[in-house]
């Protein structure tokens, strides 16, 4: 098992790591540049080329079934699923088959809306509720994970 971050924007970068060295699992930080901060034996840094969806290919290319991503780019999140991999997004809500497609369409809706001036505004700020939720939702995720394997 390994986890890979959609980096360059995620707010739990120091959380993710927290998690996963409590339970010695591999972290792929992947970005479109190097991040200070992270240097730790069980991280690893991918830098991708500049451009949309570099980073999140490189994910997609690395990931395999088992593994963990956190994301918050809901497409990204079903290309790994699409792999077999688990997703959660940086508020700890948990991207699985059978809240994907909600996911998707949700965020199809609220793209139309913002376009055609319906709705103007984004998600709100992010908060300290939000990181415990994300925490205990990682946490959840990765017990969660090994207790399939052990089955």
């Amino acid at each position: 098992m390994r986890i890979y971050v959609d980096a360059d924007a995620c707010p739990v970068k120091d959380e993710t790591l927290r998690v996963a060295t409590r339970h010695a699992i591999p972290v792929v930080f992947a970005g479109n540049s190097w991040m200070r901060g992270l240097e730790h034996p069980l991280v690893t840094q991918v830098i991708a080329a500049e451009g949309i969806n570099e980073a999140d290919d490189r994910i997609v290319e690395r990931i395999e079934s088992g593994d963990i991503v956190v994301t918050g780019d809901i497409p990204l999140a079903a290309r790994c699923l699409e792999k077999g991999a688990n997703g959660i997004d940086h508020r700890g809500k948990r991207f699985d088959s059978n809240s994907i497609g909600m996911a998707l369409a949700m965020r199809d809706l609220m793209t139309h809306l913002r376009d055609t001036g319906t709705v103007t505004g984004g998600p709100t700020s992010y908060n300290r509720q939000d990181r415990s939720r994300f925490l205990d939702g990682l946490e959840r995720l990765i017990r969660l994970m090994a207790q399939s394997r052990q089955s």
